[in-house]
């Protein structure tokens, strides 16, 4: 009811020629009247039998006005997801509008299908070519593994490399139906930590960066394969910007359910550390050293969000960085 006052006076305005017509044939009809001196209640009581129907014909005009806006609003909140039709009219003009807007609307839905149609391409042929690469990643591992020497070993190394640059393309576009793929119960935090360190053990092993583990004792909600993911990418980049001293994991002392990753690494600019979850930003390290593709934590935090867990960096350049995963707030049930 508060918008009705402003619905009039939009309705008025959007009917001023109507209104200037009403007013002249008034001033027509009083002009005659008094030019033949016709009795003033006479008069009078023409102008109110002429007012009464203007009135009663400018309102039942106006319920019209007005559900037609109603319906026209509701169209525009559904117009991107489903079908809509309009009211009937005779108006001609307003005829020519709906052909139009229908035609615009064959238009996009033809638009949309096209563009569907070659993004689900695109994903079908990155998924298939992640597929067909890791053959002859595994063939080069074996190849390499089958004589032993230093230079097979950093090379091995290299080769482990993109492997995990392969694992962020296949979990990029898995991603995009992730709500298809997901196994929510609870898992040993302790097991799917652990799994990470051994793949990533050759890289501690050879950087000679000392692990500080402690048993963490904690059921998480949660799906095991994605969380793996991401504990293995933050793993990935204290491992990538560590090049001494050590990497710790633990459960906060202080918040409750949230595992720490804390490194003793080359550590992230201020001015860098409220933009580092976005997608493809480097920062100062990333461009520095050019190992950084900004994808990385990207992925991370929309992998935690879809599975209702927090991610909080806090970090000193030169001193390190604290990686803070909140597990506890997981609104789902387990099975």
């Amino acid at each position: 009811m508060k918008k009705l006052p402003k619905m009039i006076l939009l309705y008025i305005k959007s009917n001023i020629m109507k209104v200037f017509v009403v007013l002249a044939s008034y001033g027509i009809f009083f002009i005659v009247f008094s030019l033949y001196s016709l009795p003033a209640e006479a008069v009078a009581y023409a102008a109110f039998l002429t007012s009464v129907f203007i009135v009663i014909v400018a309102a039942v005009n106006f319920i019209f006005f007005y559900k037609k806006h109603m319906t026209l609003t509701r169209l525009k909140k559904s117009i991107a997801i489903s079908d809509f039709s309009f009211e009937h009219t005779l108006n001609l003009i307003e005829m020519d509008y709906q052909e139009l807007i229908r035609a615009l609307n064959e238009d996009r839905k033809k638009l949309a299908s096209s563009k569907d149609a070659a993004y689900y391409d695109m994903i079908e042929y990155y998924t298939i070519w992640v597929h067909q690469i890791k053959t002859p990643i595994s063939a080069m591992r074996l190849l390499l593994q089958s004589e032993p020497s230093e230079i097979n070993g950093e090379l091995g190394e290299q080769l482990f490399r993109i492997e995990q640059y392969v694992e962020m393309v296949l979990q990029y576009l898995r991603m995009q139906n992730m709500s298809n793929d997901l196994l929510i119960k609870r898992n040993s935090l302790d097991e799917i930590v652990k799994q990470a360190v051994k793949k990533y053990s050759k890289i501690f092993i050879r950087k000679k960066i000392r692990l500080n583990y402690e048993e963490l004792n904690y059921q998480v909600l949660t799906d095991e394969k994605w969380l793996s993911f991401v504990i293995e990418q933050l793993l990935s980049n204290a491992l990538k910007y560590t090049n001494k001293g050590s990497i710790s994991i633990y459960m906060d002392k202080d918040l409750p359910d949230t595992l720490v990753i804390e490194d003793s690494g080359i550590g992230i600019e201020a001015s860098d550390l409220p933009r580092v979850f976005e997608k493809g930003y480097t920062g100062f390290n990333g461009r520095l050293d050019q190992k950084s593709t900004g994808i990385g934590l990207y992925l991370c935090k929309r992998l935690l969000d879809k599975l209702s867990h927090t991610i909080k960096i806090e970090s000193e350049a030169g001193k390190g960085t604290k990686v803070k995963i909140g597990l506890g707030t997981a609104k789902i049930a387990g099975e």
